[in-house]
């Protein structure tokens, strides 16, 4: 997996992050989701590292960065905070400005850095989601239904109870999903599950969720603030924002003012399942397109 590219440890003011990071030209971060690690994008860091410096951490919380210290309100498992991380590990790399793209978890922080941080996010792009103050407020009968995890890791203590009952079972390893993923990036993403500190820390990304980043969201909302950088939206077509949402952009046009995106013909884990496209697309808005 990613050819030439360095793996390392970076510490930060919060978190100690494991990194892995290549190529040359304008830099790109790259967020996973859950229950993924950085190793999700395997498929589709080498084929941007040919024209930009390509930057993919572990989310604290998540594989085998550092765990956030418990507090009342899950502040270390915020997006904000995990923006900062962000923010912090490019300017230790050398980069005062960078491009982001986060999916599915990753794409909350992702946007909370751009909010947080306009100077620095040069653009944004979020894949498989919508803001989480959005989520919430339309939250109906089949979103509780489809996204049901939401609240059921919201609870103190059994959902860890229960994924660690079982994790493959939890998560559906099924015969061929290492085929599907890689056999690398599978053996990486298996090993974060079995752990019982990752599966709090992953958990505790949806507790945060549920408050404090909420709460973050709905402020900015209220302020009528909006992503500044020009903003990337993709969906996965056999996934169900479209079920959901209907006009997926109509979601996010309040909140970013230059605002572009459409469907990628995949499943959920699209950069496991439709790198070139997805990389196709994100090299296309990085460069103007």
């Amino acid at each position: 997996m990613f050819p030439d590219f360095r793996l390392e440890r970076v510490e930060l003011s919060g978190a100690t992050l494991r990194v892995r990071h290549g190529g040359s030209g304008p830099p790109v971060l790259l967020l996973h989701g859950h229950p993924r690690t950085h190793t999700t994008w395997h498929r589709v860091a080498p084929l941007l590292a040919g024209q930009h410096t390509v930057v993919c951490p572990d989310l604290r919380g998540f594989g085998q960065s550092s765990q956030p210290h418990d507090t009342p309100d899950h502040a270390g498992s915020s997006k904000r905070a995990k923006a900062r991380d962000c923010v912090e590990l490019m300017t230790h790399l050398g980069f005062d400005q960078f491009a982001i793209v986060g999916h599915d978890r990753g794409a909350y922080t992702a946007f909370r850095a751009a909010l947080d941080h306009p100077g620095v996010i040069t653009k944004l792009a979020v894949l498989d989601a919508v803001p989480i103050a959005e989520a919430l407020q339309r939250c109906d009968a089949r979103f509780a239904a489809a996204w049901w995890h939401w609240f059921f890791f919201g609870q103190p203590e059994k959902p860890e109870r229960a994924i660690l009952a079982d994790p493959d079972a939890w998560y559906g390893n099924m015969p061929g999903k290492a085929a599907q993923m890689g056999a690398e990036n599978y053996a990486d993403y298996r090993a974060a599950i079995h752990d019982p500190a990752v599966v709090h820390g992953m958990v505790e990304d949806y507790r945060a969720g549920l408050g404090i980043d909420r709460e973050h969201d709905e402020a900015d909302q209220r302020a009528g603030r909006q992503v500044r950088c020009p903003t990337l939206v993709l969906w996965s077509l056999e996934d169900d924002l479209e079920d959901l949402y209907g006009d997926v952009l109509a979601v996010w046009k309040p909140w970013a003012a230059d605002l572009c995106g459409h469907g990628i013909d995949s499943g959920h884990h699209m950069a496991e399942e439709a790198p070139d496209e997805l990389a196709a697309a994100l090299l296309a808005f990085l460069h103007g397109g």
